[in-house]
């Protein structure tokens, strides 16, 4: 193949090594998709059919990305294009089952929960079992339900475990479980969890049909294969056969997903799962600069759990990284909007990246950027899918393929407005839960000749208006049948008559998914396929890549490149997160999260804090330290940036309030720490000081603020308050598992953490 003479050598060994199992570690921006595409061409060149090759990946837009790029090389090489199997997990899952569903005695049509279906699921349940206050919030519900599903638990041994605990809340999580599957089985419908581990049944429980998969796909390659979780894991140890040509892409240290289930050592295991794998190391760094790499490897290299990787930058060697170091968040924010404002004056067109650890840490970097007239976009937003107006239309068409979908129905019964109100969904839902039938076959039952006397019509008109559209829907193409949805249902007239900007951007949105069903079925979708699709979609395959200014969480910027990043709130509790303190994998994780971080930047990479901060339930500013990740960075690499609070003689150009200031010997204190890459944050003494300690006074903040302490009950915490002075000095602490305490220093026995 002529095209492989475009790859170095690392990406050509990957590309042309494809018989047996295959690792590739990939380090950040080192071209791993290029890989990855060119290896999929090379195989249908050398003979081997597309449909005998399967590629996974996480999100959609990975996918089609890597569908376009392998389509692309076969028409340069003047070749048919063969079409491989390239798709997320959940898709390929659906995909199988769609073909293996009887076996499970599942309908071949059956429903896919998205998140918004398994909400309502939830809610639903609760109102079935009366249940006013569970104690817990439905987000929190579900995450116990998945992971209960995950290991293999029913909702009668989530019971049994709970009970042992003396676990009221698991116990009502247990009756929610067991509820919420029952909707989803008269429903016909299976959530996401659901796709992968029904999946994994179908090859476990049947050797025919594993070995009819296995046959089918020869090879096997796996995209970011740090991210797998054990259910993942499984599937493809099901589907590969015994030639074991497995190839999987993936770097961990970039296993940011601990904390959904992806398990780190399902990469680092693979040469002791698949003896005799060939390991290709991809190292040539096409994106960032060579400071950059350096700062990077010089915060993940503290982890012990990884395989190591020495990245080489393709450009120039790059400024040093900038650190800024603010007062508070405000003055974090505005340093921020201003260094943005002047790249782009020097170049209007480069892209920005504002990454923080956590959602809430946004509002002030929003605030600034809007004070100076300035556009961005969040990520985080709600995808097309996911609008309302499009879920309306979608769970009409559900209703119309399985009318037993309790979730669909409840959604559109009196959407547009047909005088079925809560007194009468309330009457079908105890008809439904009395029969233990579907909300459907309760109208049904209400609407006998029999039943008690009453206004039915506007039951009846839904019941006769989905029963039409039951009839269409097997005679009409996807994009016709929904254009019958909108119209028979009054949708786009009830639109049309409210007549505002924003109700007719939604008539806009439903039109644009008219088009979106037509370009499908010219593809070759089905109706199912559509819908399959609708709820496969992610955040993370809506990113606007022309947006110029972009604020995310550093866990969605996983993928992506800017030209310059702003990685900030680096302060002790927050990133790393303080959950994290006690737990040496959730503290590694956090380090990986910042090694991503750092290298989305291509051009320039700025590090910022604030000394200050306010926290939730506090009035006050509380003191920070700086981040451990800012002192593993190499001192030669990173400058104080102008106007920073650690830049020495310059601390004269804030007016803090009195109470909360640093004295400039606190300040070199500070800097000098943040210099060493030798000293940790928590090398502290080992017992606490006390001549050395400066009284509290209006003009000086006690350094004791921020310091980490260990308690022999509540663990590791946080000063966040000094009162008085010794012997009688008391210290408020926040503790991550037990909230904040306040404990007199003579009695507690604390230690330096």
């Amino acid at each position: 193949m002529i095209l492989l003479d475009e790859l170095n050598s690392g990406q050509h060994e990957a590309a042309t090594t494809i018989e047996g199992p295959v690792l590739i570690l990939a380090g950040a921006g080192t071209g791993k998709t290029r890989a990855i595409t060119y290896r999929i061409a090379h195989l249908i060149e050398k003979g081997v059919p597309g449909h005998a090759i399967l590629a996974v990946t996480f999100t959609n837009k990975a996918a089609a990305q890597m569908k376009e790029r392998v389509r692309d090389l076969l028409v340069r090489q003047g070749k048919a294009y063969d079409d491989p199997w390239i798709g997320t997990f959940h898709a390929f899952s659906a995909w199988m089952l769609r073909r293996e569903a009887k076996r499970l005695g599942l309908p071949r049509d059956f429903k896919i929960f998205d998140a918004d279906d398994q909400v309502a699921a939830v809610k639903l349940a609760l109102e079935h079992l009366n249940i006013k206050d569970p104690g817990e919030k439905i987000r929190g519900l579900l995450e116990r339900i998945s992971f209960a599903k995950n290991h293999a638990q029913t909702p009668a041994q989530v019971a049994t475990d709970a009970a042992k605990r003396s676990d009221p809340l698991g116990i009502t999580a247990s009756k929610v479980y067991g509820e919420y599957e029952n909707i989803l089985r008269k429903a016909g419908a299976l959530d996401f969890d659901d796709l992968l581990l029904r999946a994994v049944q179908v090859l476990r429980e049947f050797p025919e049909a594993r070995a009819n998969w296995q046959t089918r796909f020869r090879y096997i390659h796996v995209d970011e294969y740090q991210d797998t979780n054990r259910v993942q894991y499984d599937l493809l140890r099901l589907l590969v056969n015994e030639s074991r040509n497995l190839c999987v892409v993936g770097d961990e240290d970039q296993s940011i997903y601990r904390w959904r289930g992806a398990d780190i050592g399902n990469i680092l295991r693979f040469e002791e799962d698949y003896p005799g794998a060939r390991v290709v190391r991809l190292e040539e760094n096409y994106r960032s600069t060579q400071k950059i790499l350096d700062a990077a490897a010089g915060v993940v290299s503290n982890n012990r759990r990884r395989l190591g990787k020495n990245l080489k930058a393709t450009r120039s060697p790059g400024n040093n990284l900038a650190f800024f170091e603010g007062r508070d968040s405000k003055a974090e924010a505005e340093y921020v909007a201003d260094a943005i404002r002047i790249l782009h004056g020097d170049d209007p067109a480069v892209h920005i990246a504002v990454l923080y650890r956590t959602n809430a840490q946004s509002r002030s970097f929003e605030e600034a950027l809007r004070a100076r007239g300035m556009r961005y976009r969040m990520l985080g937003g709600f995808s097309f899918y996911q609008r309302a107006e499009v879920k309306d239309a979608l769970a009409y068409a559900r209703l119309a393929i399985f009318p037993d979908d309790d979730i669909a129905l409840l959604r559109v019964i009196n959407t547009p407005p047909r005088g079925i109100g809560k007194t009468s969904i309330d009457s079908i839902s105890a008809v439904a839960r009395e029969q233990d039938i579907s909300l459907w076959a309760a109208i049904g039952k209400m609407l006998e000749p029999s039943a008690p006397g009453r206004s039915l019509a506007p039951l009846r008109d839904f019941r006769t208006l989905i029963e039409g559209l039951q009839q269409e829907v097997s005679t009409s193409s996807p994009a016709e049948f929904l254009q019958s949805i909108l119209a028979r249902s009054g949708y786009l007239d009830m639109l049309a008559q409210r007549d505002s900007v924003e109700d007719t951007a939604r008539a806009d949105n439903l039109r644009e998914l008219v088009n979106a069903m037509a370009e499908g079925a010219e593809r070759g979708e089905t109706l199912t396929d559509f819908l399959d699709h609708a709820a496969l979609v992610s955040d993370a395959d809506n990113f606007d890549e022309d947006a110029l200014i972009t604020l995310m969480t550093l866990h969605s910027a996983k993928g992506l490149e800017f030209d310059h990043v702003f990685l900030t709130g680096m302060e002790e509790g927050i990133f790393p997160h303080s959950r994290s303190q006690n737990d040496n994998e959730e503290l590694e994780e956090e380090r990986r999260l910042c090694y991503v971080g750092m290298t989305r930047a291509k051009q320039t990479l700025t590090v910022t804090r604030a000394v200050y901060r306010r926290m939730y339930g506090s009035e006050r500013l509380t003191g920070s330290m700086p981040s451990r990740f800012l002192q593993e960075i190499p001192a030669e690499l990173i400058d104080t940036a102008a106007g920073s609070l650690a830049e020495a003689g310059e601390t004269r150009r804030y007016e803090p309030d009195p109470e909360y200031s640093y004295s400039e010997e606190e300040f070199s204190r500070r800097v000098k720490r943040i210099a060493s890459p030798s000293r940790a944050v928590n090398d502290a003494p080992s017992r606490p000081r006390s001549s050395a300690t400066p009284r509290l006074g209006k003009q000086n903040a006690n350094p004791l603020i921020g310091q980490r302490v260990r308690h022999a009950t509540y663990g590791t915490g946080t000063i966040v308050a000094v009162e008085g002075e010794e012997p009688e000095r008391k210290f408020t602490i926040r503790f991550s598992d037990h909230g904040t305490k306040k404990l007199m220093e003579l009695y507690a026995n604390l230690t330096w953490a």
